[in-house]
């Protein structure tokens, strides 16, 4: 059980008369503070559901006045690496971050770090700031998966000295060396994607597009630029979610619009939405409408129909981060080395092909041969 504590803010340990420089505080020292068991301050810094709010925002209170770092001195001396990397994300549920965080951690282990993963999910710019504070521990380092407005303003907040790399969205201009940043080429896989949409016969392509970190996604803007070059049509981007259920409702609008024969998601959960809501209205894929995803999901290939989709290896971009991370601390340098990132490919499956006769004939393309 943990103790009730009190309601009144913590209340810190006095100065040093002699002058001289306050040790570290500890463990005991935030249970005191805060009024509660030094089982408690564990649960909390390590999120255990079982304490109650308010003695969490004690806790945590009494953690950021004390200027508290969690002491990996014991997992040490149990024989855990010496070593610890903390990954900084706002989601573990979607697919690109799993797999980031699987690559990462593949890499970590085999270099001899220990891996732990703090969960930013507060969009508050005051919250995040608290939540990298946190993450930041005696010795070790960060990476921080900065590919939503969340984890943007993580890595912004991350103060200058620690050792740090970061996995962001595709940049609008190349932030140059001096940056310890990796990324996926979003622009040029969503142009070659609109490309080999518009070779099968499309008169244009509709995008859907997933939340952004950015102004200026990248991946929308190779939408779009491949559209110019062909000299089509430049349908209004919908800005979408990252869900399914926000692909199919999108897909209901698209599906009563017989201008609409091909769609570009902006990852493969939307895209899966959207054949939902094709199927749902009678319409055939692709014999009405072509749909192209991004990501290549595990399941993306078993859809019926097996859906083209962009291949994101967000597992090997993870390793490419910690691999630069790794270069950074050993070799002591404020230059950060070139790492080679994985490149996008382009899987093309049977949710794509050319399009048919128009809707309102009452034909698909199946029909008519």
């Amino acid at each position: 059980m943990e103790a009730a504590g009190p309601t009144s803010s913590p209340r810190l340990p006095a100065d040093d008369a002699t002058g001289r420089r306050p040790r570290a505080a500890s463990i005991l020292d935030v249970a005191a503070a805060a009024g509660v068991s030094y089982q408690t301050v564990s649960r909390v810094i390590n999120d255990h559901p079982s304490v109650r709010p308010t003695t969490r925002e004690l806790v945590l209170a009494a953690i950021e006045e004390l200027g508290f770092r969690p002491n990996r001195a014991a997992r040490v001396l149990r024989g855990a690496p010496a070593r610890l990397v903390t990954v900084l994300t706002s989601n573990t549920s979607l697919y690109g971050y799993q797999a980031a965080l699987q690559g990462i951690e593949e890499a970590a282990r085999a270099a001899g770090f220990a891996v732990g993963v703090r969960v930013v999910d507060s969009a508050l710019q005051q919250q995040v700031t608290a939540a990298v504070k946190r993450a930041i521990e005696p010795g070790g380092s960060l990476i921080v998966i900065a590919h939503d407005q969340t984890g943007a303003m993580a890595l912004e907040a991350v103060p200058p000295g620690i050792p740090m790399a970061a996995m962001i969205e595709t940049p609008a201009v190349d932030p140059g060396p001096e940056r310890p940043w990796v990324w996926l080429d979003d622009k040029k896989a969503a142009a070659e994607a609109t490309r080999y949409l518009l070779s099968l016969g499309h008169r244009t392509v509709h995008y859907l597009a997933i939340p952004s970190s950015t102004q200026t996604s990248q991946r929308q803007a190779g939408w779009r630029q491949a559209l110019e070059e062909a000299g089509a049509p430049v349908p209004a981007p919908v800005q979408c979610g990252w869900t399914p259920r926000s692909g199919y409702q999108t897909g209901q609008g698209l599906a009563a619009d017989p201008e609409v024969t091909a769609v570009l998601c902006g990852n493969d959960d939307l895209a899966l939405g959207v054949m939902r809501a094709l199927h749902a209205a009678g319409l055939s894929i692709p014999g009405d409408v072509s749909v192209v995803g991004f990501d290549d999901t595990p399941v993306s290939e078993f859809l019926t129909p097996p859906l083209t989709t962009v291949r994101l290896d967000f597992a090997g971009l993870g390793r490419s981060c910690f691999a630069l991370l790794l270069a950074l601390i050993e070799q002591k340098e404020a230059r950060p080395p070139h790492t080679r990132r994985p490149e996008p490919e382009l899987v093309i499956r049977e949710s794509s092909g050319p399009p048919s006769l128009p809707r309102g004939s009452g034909m698909t393309r199946a029909a008519a041969t």
